[in-house]
């Protein structure tokens, strides 16, 4: 797809999100879930740079990252036990 047309689609959106209001509410929950997932992929990237010494490599994709991010540090706990116990290499 060319890239105007995706640009023109975002400009259109906005204007008629402008014309027609949107609550504030829903946008909030979004971009606070944005938000989470950028800090578990955050977390991820510890885990693998210091878990990296001893063997625990956590991929990191939109499913552990939201994990990670919505459960904090127990749900990084979590997927380094599963990745260290349940499927070893």
């Amino acid at each position: 797809m060319d890239s105007v047309w995706i640009i023109a689609g975002v400009v259109v959106l906005i204007v008629l999100l402008l014309f027609t209001g949107v609550s504030i509410k829903p946008l909030k929950y979004i971009g606070s879930g944005f938000v989470k997932i950028l800090i578990g992929a955050l977390f991820l990237f510890f885990l693998n740079t210091i878990g990296g010494q001893f063997g625990v490599h956590v991929p990191i994709n939109l499913v552990t990252s939201a994990l990670s991010g919505f459960l904090g540090i127990p749900g990084v706990l979590a997927l380094a036990a599963i990745d260290y116990w349940v499927i070893p290499v």
